[in-house]
């Protein structure tokens, strides 16, 4: 006699599904805690935090302090903010999945100020995590804008596909604007400004390289700004 509560559509949930599932899920977190994001992250916001006026010669540490363009400040292509660093990552939509189109970044020199006080990155190994705080979208229904389409020229890329429709994009973009606060953490030593090729008006600055094997770290990322790990 058929019983409509014993009938299923599907096999019941055994333990092998349970298993498999459990396996996926731990794969995910350990994926996730080992990104480039979430490793610049961690190390910014346990690190200990420095003023830069009580900054040692020699220690490693971190600092916080807001951007000062040195060169001429650059221009987000997406936002048009002015900034001394932007990233943008710009994925097509392919079914169910994305695609990197194009991932690019540029920066001008700057230093950080705290107080009256000026930290320079003396150094090119850096990992980073700038907060891409942008966020666009060009397709079906929806018309790239002249940024939008401007900047994909430049990369060699257009956001017309097949037949001349129109590719769907996401476009994200991140900057290090001119005033924001942002964290570093590296070895810090106090050199004469012109030592270091900056303006001699700077005088005594921190420069900021990399301890033994490791890389600078930087962020803008709130977490990483704030005053966690202070000692």
């Amino acid at each position: 006699m058929f019983h409509p509560l014993r009938y299923h559509s599907h096999r019941d949930w055994d333990t092998n599904d349970a298993i498999i599932f459990g396996v996926i899920i731990v794969i995910f977190i350990i994926a996730s805690f080992f990104t480039g994001k979430a490793i610049v992250r961690r190390r910014l916001k346990k690190a200990p935090l420095r003023r830069l006026a009580d900054f040692k010669h020699g220690e490693t540490a971190k600092i916080v302090g807001t951007v000062e363009c040195i060169d001429e400040p650059l221009v987000a292509p997406l936002s048009w903010r002015e900034c001394s660093w932007y990233h943008v990552h710009v994925q097509q939509r392919q079914g169910k999945s994305n695609s990197t189109l194009i991932d690019t970044e540029h920066k001008c020199r700057f230093v950080l100020r705290d107080g009256n006080m000026v930290a320079y990155i003396n150094d090119t190994y850096i990992k980073k995590y700038i907060v891409q705080d942008k966020k666009y979208h060009s397709g079906t229904f929806e018309d790239a804008t002249a940024r939008m389409e401007a900047f994909l020229k430049k990369h060699g890329k257009s956001s017309d596909g097949f037949l001349g429709f129109n590719r769907s994009l996401n476009y994200s973009e991140g900057v290090l604007e001119k005033g924001e606060s942002v964290a570093v953490l590296g070895k810090g030593e106090w050199r004469d400004a012109e030592t270091l090729g900056l303006p001699k008006e700077y005088g005594l600055v921190l420069s900021i390289t990399q301890p033994s094997d490791d890389p600078v770290y930087l962020s803008d990322d709130i977490g990483a700004v704030t005053e966690h790990g202070k000692s």
